[in-house]
């Protein structure tokens, strides 16, 4: 999808030659292709900010709103769609920063510049995002209607009539997300709000943020008088941590407000090109030891759960010394059908450079796994040097195998290797693309065997390649075994996120966390079941909520590298300048999602829908749709004729039969209950495709499809149905009324206009004399 996108870009830029700037202007030219080979030219034209095309069907549209060319038609259509970048007049990008959590906003407005004022096209926003990037919503704004996206529940979003086809809104990249608006006129101006949420790295005590704003060259207007302006606002609150040093930063920020844990910068500048740079951001904490804190905060007004919210942070420190668990490590891999090519590769890769960063003290082993079982060696190897080639070397003949997926029994084994361990932190890492029948059974036994493990019992840490294996299972294991999960769907990045997870999981300072009241208080309610071990290279962050008061004091205790105790007070404080609900929002949400799927808890699931619709972060229980306001209902609602005619409309239901040889038509008008009734000037919504990656795939797992090939859902029968009915344009709809014709096509077609004036004059005669007087001012005679 990411190449066809690229090259359907790299077509736009070649028709956008076509357009004439003016005289003393210069011509928009595409630019040339970077030196690496044709492969590379996809990343290359991916949108590295936010951007916004023109989506072009009939190439002789193409042409300057406001000086025309006249030049020769072009005959023909572009199938697929070429792209046209539009020009950029304005940029404003806000960061909020809390804790290892930043909410981007970015304001910008473009401009419809190559398409013929007559003419008008559909417009897609692209939208790339940071690390761990969450959408939020998208705002739009036109002269004559305006658009935004919600979240509703899947009950509600079974009555929306009108779906997006897969290309109109959802994911082009995991990274990229794509909204296309319909229909706006050549030389029309757009202001586009978007929002998201992304996560800061974390590293040697330092955080850093990186926002993608990094804009090409062919965005920035031709015309040189017009005025670009770049403003960047950037708004930092640490929590409860002070001594802050602001490190980096890509663009010349200004300090403006600073007050212990908080400082705020800007940038704003009259500029002759747009950032050529993403927006990057470091601070570092003082601190050199581990230290940890809770904020606590009531909920808000809106929120379904009323309890009192609560969130324990730990962060490493930037001492480097601080010793570090000897490791008893077992790789679990997937080696079915499926992973064939590029996921196993990448697999293999990162196992290997992960061996060799074991210390000759740690020991290892490799299983692989279909419907059959392989172990390296029958006992733990110590991390030798000969064994770590031995090893490299066995892994590299294997090769996938056709069966189906057994994780259960390779699992075990695992298990049972590590059961006997002592002075060290044992791990496993499952690495799998595909889901099984019996994960919840899986949980349930690795729970008992945990449970009754003791202290240091193996840390279990996932991950999934793909959209087809369960993640919220994965989520789920990791959760239990105290561990670490993570997955991708772009096959590109594979090695270097198995690597991330591997790195954080050895790099392990503080094991077999516990926070007293925890355990001992009954009104906290602790997200996660199981605390994880606290890393080195990432902050530890738990959330949960509670009833009545919070304990006065609080410490945390684990067992350190050297296996030695380790008791921490944490400072508690009450947070006041940061919207914890929104911070937490996007770890509750897959932490309850995880839970949910596990019990089958239908209550848990309303509770993430209800968190998800009023923090605007996608759930597996909400979809988004996109809602279209016309500004000229608010000209059409205050007219008193139109008020009369609307109010019979919505209390009335009026049924028109066509005759298909014919057109003939009868009416019947009954009073009914006017809530039954869509509101004719309400928005229109439309239903995007479900933007969750969904709880695993069973079929295409059997089947061994690989990653990659995953096919966006299509409509059913019933929803290409509905679709099909409620589009008025050049036909009857099923819903047919003035405004129902104007909302979907700004235009009515002759049918329409025909019977509209008919049943309004038939309306006349049903003897409503109130109508009559409201709107002529005297009787009805």
């Amino acid at each position: 999808m990411a190449e066809d996108f690229a090259k359907a870009v790299e077509d736009g830029l070649k028709l956008a030659k076509r357009i004439y700037l003016g005289k003393d202007k210069a011509v928009m030219t595409a630019p040339k292709p970077p030196s690496p080979p044709v492969q590379g030219l996809a990343d290359y034209y991916l949108p590295s900010a936010p951007m916004v095309y023109a989506v072009i069907s009939d190439p002789g549209f193409v042409d300057n709103p406001d000086f025309p060319s006249y030049q020769p038609h072009v005959y023909g259509r572009c199938d697929p769609p070429a792209l046209i970048p539009l020009q950029m007049s304005g940029v404003d990008l806000e960061v909020n920063c809390y804790g290892d959590t930043a909410f981007v906003q970015i304001s910008g407005k473009w401009r419809v510049h190559c398409v013929m004022g007559s003419h008008s096209c559909d417009c897609r926003i692209a939208v790339p995002m940071g690390n761990q990037g969450s959408i939020l919503g998208v705002e739009v704004d036109l002269p004559k209607k305006s658009y935004s996206t919600e979240l509703v529940g899947l009950e509600e979003s079974k009555c929306i009539e009108k779906i997006a086809r897969p290309q109109d809104g959802g994911f082009m990249k995991p990274h990229i997300f794509m909204l296309t608006i319909p229909q706006v006129d050549g030389g029309t101006n757009i202001s586009i709000k978007l929002r998201w949420s992304q996560k800061l790295l974390y590293n040697d005590g330092q955080f850093t943020l990186t926002v993608p704003f990094s804009f090409p060259e062919y965005v920035t207007p031709a015309v040189r008088k017009i005025s670009k302006k770049e403003k960047i606002q950037l708004n930092v609150n640490s929590g409860i941590v002070t001594g802050i040093l602001c490190k980096a930063t890509s663009h010349p920020l200004k300090e403006t407000k600073r007050h212990a844990e908080k400082f705020s910068f800007l940038y704003e500048s009259e500029v002759l090109t747009w950032s050529k740079t993403d927006f990057s951001f470091s601070y570092s904490v003082s601190s050199s030891n581990m230290f940890g804190g809770v904020l606590l905060q009531s909920p808000p007004l809106y929120d379904h759960d009323q309890r009192d919210m609560f969130c324990v942070y730990l962060l490493p420190g930037s001492q480097k010394s601080t010793e570090v668990f000897k490791k008893e490590v077992v790789f679990v891999i997937d080696i079915t059908d499926s992973m064939q090519g590029r996921p196993l590769e990448a697999t293999k890769n990162a196992i290997s450079s992960a061996m060799s960063k074991l210390g000759p003290e740690d020991s290892f082993n490799i299983i692989t796994f279909s419907s059959e079982t392989s172990l390296f060696s029958t006992s733990m190897e110590l991390a030798s040097k000969e064994a770590i080639e031995r090893a490299t070397t066995w892994l590299s003949t294997k090769s996938t195998v056709e069966g189906s997926t057994c994780i259960s029994i390779p699992l075990e084994h695992a298990y049972e290797m590590l059961s006997n361990t002592s002075g060290s932190l044992p791990m496993i890492f499952l690495i799998t693309d595909g889901a099984v029948e019996d994960e919840r059974n899986i949980c349930d036994q690795m729970k008992k065997r945990l449970k009754n493990s003791g202290s240091l019992c193996p840390r279990i840490h996932t991950f999934g390649i793909g959209s087809f294996c369960n993640h919220y299972f994965l989520r789920m294991l990791a959760m239990i075994g105290r561990g670490e999960f993570d997955a991708v769907c772009d096959l590109d990045l594979i090695d270097n996120r198995i690597q991330k997870l591997f790195s954080n999981a050895f790099s392990t300072v503080l094991a077999d966390i516990t926070v007293d009241a925890f355990n001992d208080h009954e009104q906290i309610e602790v997200y996660s079941s199981c605390i994880p071990d606290l890393s080195f290279e990432s902050p530890l962050t738990i959330c949960g909520r509670y009833e009545g008061s919070f304990p006065d004091t609080l410490k945390a205790k684990g067992i350190l590298g050297d296996l030695s105790s380790f008791v921490m007070d944490l400072k508690i404080v009450r947070a006041k300048d940061i919207p914890l609900d929104r911070v937490l929002s996007r770890q509750e949400i897959d932490l309850l999602t995880a839970q949910a799927w596990l019990s089958e808890n239908k209550q848990l699931e309303q509770k993430v829908a209800q968190l998800s619709k009023v923090t605007c972060n996608i759930s597996e229980y909400t979809r988004m749709v996109l809602l279209e306001k016309n500004k000229i209902d608010k000209a059409i609602e205050s007219s008193g004729a139109q008020k009369v005619c609307l109010s019979l409309i919505r209390n009335s239901i009026i049924t028109v039969n066509l005759n298909s040889q014919k057109l003939g038509f009868s009416i019947q008008v009954k009073k009914t209950d006017p809530h039954k009734i869509k509101d004719p000037l309400a928005p229109r919504k439309t239903l995007l495709q479900s933007l969750s990656v969904g709880f695993g795939d069973l079929t295409a797992t059997a089947e061994n499809i690989r990653p990659g090939f995953e096919q966006q859902k299509l409509p059913d029968a019933a929803e290409v149905f509905l679709k099909a009915t409620s589009d008025c344009c050049g036909r009857m709809c099923n819903r047919c009324c003035c405004m129902c014709c104007i909302q979907c096509c700004s235009k009515m077609n002759d049918q329409c206009a025909i019977v509209l004036t008919q049943i309004f004059t038939a309306l006349a005669f049903i003897g409503c004399i109130e109508c009559c007087t409201l709107c002529c001012g005297q009787d009805g005679q």
